[in-house]
This record gives C-alpha cells, structure tokens and sequence, in this order.
C-alpha cells in the first residue's frame, strides 16, 4: 500500500487543483457572453428537445453516447446531446460543477473523492461493468500488458516482483479503474502497492510508450486491446482478476444534486435512453464497435461492456470506497454509499 502521508498530499493537490479550476472556470462562463442565459436543461431548443451537455465523448466509453445518439434513443426520450468539447480528465468533474456540462461518467472512487472535497454530485445511472466470467474476455474493463522484448522474465502480474525498484505503469488519471484495479491485482499477487509508480497518460499512447520501454506495464482499455496485441505485447492480467465480478467495471452516470432536484424528469428520460442504448450495444457488439470507431477516429478491436438494466447496484459501490479509505486517500466514513448514488430520482427506492 502506498504510504498514506504522500497519497494524501497527492489527493490534497488534486482537490486543490479541481476545486481551483471550478472557481476559474465558473468565473469564465459568467463573463463569457457566449454562456449568457444559459439554464441547462430546464428549456428547449427550437426542435423541441431538450439539450443535454456533455464533453465531446471521444474516449474509449464514447460507445453508449454514440449508439444512444445515432440511434435516435436520445430523442425518443425529446432530448438532445450537445457536445461541448474536449476536457482534460482532472477537468470534467469542474465542469459539470460549473453547469458547462450537465452529465458524464465516471467510477465510484472517481466520485467518491469529488464528494469527499465538497462536490455536489451524484450517480443515477449505471454505466460499464465487467461482464461474467464466462463471456468473451475481450469485453472485460481492462487488461495489463508488458513488453515481451523489454521485460522477457515477466510471465505473469506475480513475475513484477523480479524486477528491483519501482515500476512504471500507464494511467490516464489518478483515482479511477487503472490505480483501483491494478492494485488489488497487487495486492492478489503479492505485488505490493507501493512498487507501483503512476505514469499519465491516454490508452492510446500507451501502447506506444509500451513498445519504446517508457513504461513496464501498460493498462488500457478494450478499444485498444488489438493494437497491443498486433504490435506484439503479452497479457498479463485483466479486471477479473482484481476478484470483484461485475463490479470491476462498474461506472455511474452524474449530475449535480442541484440539476437532479431541478430536473427529475429529465434525469429519468437520460437514464431510460442511456440504458436502452447500452442494451443495443451489448447485442450489436461488431455494429457498435464500427459505430465507436468512427466517431473516436481510432481503430476499435472491443467496446466495453455494459449495464443493460436499470439497478443501481449500490453493493458494487463499496469495495471502491473501502479502497479509498484503506489507502488514506479519504477518511473512514466520510463517503457513503447514499452519498454517492441517488435511488429516488430514477428508481423511486
């Protein structure tokens, strides 16, 4: 485990960071006369449908959005996605605080140490999972790679151990699948935590910086699982070795708690059209695969795997706050499950 004083000076900075870059960001959209009158989703454009912002959905769980859009589920529902850009991971949680999104998604400990630094959020929705074990692995969450050429001796997870000194893995940000996943893949192999040193950066240049040595293990999503195994990389774990079923994969769609008391009906219509766009593309996985590459403009082997039901699934929250608390990143109790999940707006629970 990593040593508890320096993981709480990292997560201090970072909070600092997205509390810093809301106030900054807040301010820029009040003197933005492009953002003027602004009200999110309590009005509606001149089709009609109600506009639901979010970032532009380019990454790799872009799948639901794109199906969801491009099939038209979105506007049965009389809505409408507006993209509003690019945003830098660390920066989508302040842009939702600010109202220049409205929605995104992402994991339980993502959320959990947003709500811990004071963010008024929450989840309403489920997003990916992992699916059962006894489907198709090129659907699970994610998989870890070394470079044969650069690292031979290594077999297995377990083989890191024969390497001395600490050892680069690839991370898109701090506190979301990659570090929650990998280590208690650790902590399963008798890796320890602290052997782990945290390189950012997206999936995609991970398989690069796996093939140049630059890192020893890179982790990436399924979008990317074919380009490390054409440019010749070995598998050595994926998410259902971290020993927590369907959760390991598991992500919540989010609003502010101001916007779901606001717009409970709104909320309802996206998590209704959401989850029928996740269904379709868990049952038109090669259509669906062709719809997310041409819209991430990257070659696509997998989709994720999705949530295709409307449980909220509060049990596959707590093992990612368990590990928060474990790790000292946030303080034993200060998140709770309820903290973190809405179950009356779209479920009535």
């Amino acid at each position: 485990m990593a040593d508890k004083k320096t993981v709480k000076l990292v997560i201090t900075g970072i909070l600092g960071v997205v509390v810093a870059g809301a106030i900054a960001y807040g301010a820029y959209q009040g003197n933005n006369p492009a953002n003027a009158g602004q009200n999110g989703a309590q009005g509606s454009g001149d089709d009609g449908l109600i506009p639901i912002r979010t970032i532009s959905q380019t990454a790799c769980g872009s799948t639901p959005w794109v199906v969801t859009d491009l099939l038209g589920f979105f506007k049965e529902e009389g809505l409408k996605v507006v993209y509003t850009g690019d945003t830098q991971p660390n920066q989508i949680i302040p842009s939702i605080l600010n109202g220049n999104n409205d929605v995104s998604g992402a994991h339980p400990n993502s959320l959990a140490v947003a709500i811990a630094g004071g963010a008024k959020i929450k989840g309403v929705v489920k997003s990916g999972i992992d699916p059962l074990p006894e489907q198709d692995p090129k659907l699970r969450h994610m998989n870890w790679y070394i470079n044969p050429n650069v690292t031979p001796e290594i077999k297995s997870f377990a083989d890191l151990n024969k390497l001395e000194g600490r050892i680069k893995f690839s991370i898109i940000t701090n506190n979301q699948c990659s570090d929650f996943l990998a280590n208690n893949i650790a902590d399963h192999n008798g890796v320890p935590r602290n052997k782990i040193e945290w390189v950012t950066m997206p999936d995609v240049q991970a398989v690069q910086a796996l093939k140049q040595g630059l890192v020893t293990v890179g982790g990436v999503h399924p979008p990317f699982y074919k380009l490390m195994e054409d440019a010749g990389m070995v598998k050595i774990a994926d998410s259902l070795d971290a020993g927590f079923g369907q959760g390991g994969g598991v992500g919540y769609y989010y609003f502010t708690t101001d916007f779901i008391e606001k717009n409970p009906e709104v909320v309802r219509k996206f998590a209704r059209a959401i989850v029928k766009g996740q269904k379709w593309a868990n049952e038109h996985p090669e259509e669906a695969r062709k719809m997310t590459e041409d819209w991430i403009k990257v070659p696509v082997s997998a989709t994720h795997y999705y949530a295709g039901d409307t449980d909220i699934s509060p049990e596959m929250v707590k093992p990612w706050i368990e590990d928060l608390e474990n790790a000292g990143v946030i303080p034993k109790g200060k998140v709770t499950v309820d903290d973190l999940l809405d179950l009356k707006v779209v479920y009535g629970k």
